[in-house]
């Protein structure tokens, strides 16, 4: 058999974990023939690939980034969903001619239903679930969450030092897109006295209240973990709505860190290797049983899958009832409501 494998979306820490899991496992335990197709869906049109083999795929387990390249397909998409019928056979054409028997697609929430549109056209595909914010439905877990929340709390954690020292409020915007996993998670473990997200909403005289509360019994500084996707009333970063608002209303000095890219690159965790490799090492599974159509997907202790069609066009979001909410909650945090 003969596999591509492509990468399409926002870069993320363990794609190349992943690359790994899957070519070497196909390689070495099922015999096939494994072509990496480079720069996402444009190189499945333009026919842009490079031959993988277990020697080429050495050596970037621990490497950030992705050996094939990303982007992010406008054109592909809107070719995918045209009703002239001769895009979609320009799209099945390339697949032929480069004599597949499966395409493996790593990526984000928006490459998985690319990916099942490819199999409502019949195509043999996979899909792999990748972001660091951890909104791909039907997976407990994305590769590159573990990463990126890592980062994020270490940034939260040099934030403490710097806040007690002048007395500020500290306003730490993450990614994240338009769910709050990566803020939720980070801002737990670095300990934020109030944490944002999109899916819960805010009331701005919740989070002033909480910042004098604090002040008022004697703790000198606060830490706010905000997530990009905060709907605000006007058009600016979360981060210097909230800084400038507190400041405004508190009286007290506020600064805000926008942390960014930084999330997403570099070499990712040990967990995001070890969570390519088996995801990885599942699709290989998958195309050697020749069950297409399929997304894999680690949910609870177990790496199985998922139909795409029941993926495509869904977010994974944060819950009211999320054992971390609750749990701040408890602990006196404040979600801003």
């Amino acid at each position: 058999m003969k596999a591509g494998i492509l990468t399409s979306g926002g870069d993320a820490p363990g794609i190349n974990a992943t690359i790994r899991g899957v070519g070497k496992t196909a390689i070495n335990n099922y015999g096939m023939q494994i072509i990496g197709i480079q720069d996402g869906f444009s190189g499945l049109l333009h026919k842009d690939i490079v031959e993988l083999t277990d020697t080429s795929l050495s050596g970037i387990l621990n490497v950030g980034g992705t050996i094939l390249g990303t982007a992010r397909e406008k054109v592909f998409r809107k070719m995918i969903n045209s009703p002239d019928e001769k895009d979609r056979e320009q799209i099945k054409n390339a697949y032929n001619e480069l004599g597949l028997d499966c395409l493996v697609c790593i990526g984000g929430n928006g490459t998985q239903r690319s990916t099942w549109m490819l199999s409502e056209l019949g195509l043999n595909v996979v899909g792999i679930p990748k972001t660091i914010d951890n909104d791909v439905y039907g997976t407990d877990v994305t590769f590159g969450f573990d990463t990126a929340v890592n980062i994020a709390t270490e940034a939260i954690d040099r934030l403490h030092s710097t806040a007690s020292s002048h007395r500020r409020v500290m306003v730490i915007e993450l990614m994240g897109h338009h769910t709050g996993w990566i803020t939720l998670h980070a801002g737990m473990a670095g300990g934020a006295d109030i944490i944002l997200l999109p899916e819960l909403g805010y009331n701005m005289k919740a989070v002033v209240s909480k910042i004098n509360q604090r002040m008022e019994i004697g703790k000198a500084y606060s830490i706010v973990a905000v997530a990009e996707g905060v709907e605000l009333p006007v058009r600016e970063r979360p981060a210097t709505y909230f800084a400038r608002e507190i400041e405004s209303q508190t009286g007290y000095e506020t600064r805000e860190t926008v942390l960014g890219y930084i999330q997403r690159g570099g070499s990712p965790s040990p967990y995001d290797r070890n969570l390519g490799t088996l995801l990885g090492g599942h699709a290989a599974k998958l195309i050697h049983e020749r069950k297409f159509g399929r997304m894999v997907a680690k949910i609870g202790p177990d790496i199985t899958d998922v139909p795409l069609s029941e993926v495509a066009g869904k977010l994974r979001l944060v819950t009211p009832d999320n054992q971390l909410v609750a749990q701040g909650k408890r602990m006196g945090i404040s979600f801003g409501i």
